[in-house]
């Protein structure tokens, strides 16, 4: 039998037996999720020019099931569609691996293109 002291007056007293169904349940915070996802986005979106903003999340969860809504910047132009899908992919493997839960949405908004001049290309307005 084990004995665990927890202070002066315990000292020596067997500990109760819990069986594990009834020990008790972790809950981890909304927040923690959305920064597990911000992160996965980061992952899959790449390298991006110097003023773009970093992803963001916002994450609902309910019983072990999280719908992430995700903000990315990109770059432009690039395959806009194929980028998304990535980062949907990372949030749903990342959050299913390092919390346990369900993914079952991950709706990816883009709030800015950030055009890429490439060599030679003039840059400001043109009509």
């Amino acid at each position: 039998m084990t004995t665990v002291s927890a202070g002066a007056g315990e000292l020596g007293r067997p500990l109760a037996v819990v069986p594990p169904g009834e020990r008790g349940a972790t809950r981890i915070a909304d927040r923690v999720v959305a920064k597990i996802a911000s992160q996965a986005a980061r992952e899959a979106v790449g390298t991006l020019p110097p003023d773009a903003g970093r992803p963001s999340a916002t994450v609902a969860v309910h019983h072990d099931v999280a719908h992430v809504r995700v903000h990315v910047e990109l770059d432009y132009p690039c395959d806009v569609g194929a980028r998304c899908r990535r980062v949907r992919r990372q949030v749903v493997e990342r959050v299913g691996t390092l919390v346990g839960m369900q993914v079952p949405e991950v709706v990816v908004q883009v709030e800015r293109l950030h055009l890429v001049a490439g060599p030679g290309a003039v840059q400001g307005r043109t009509r």
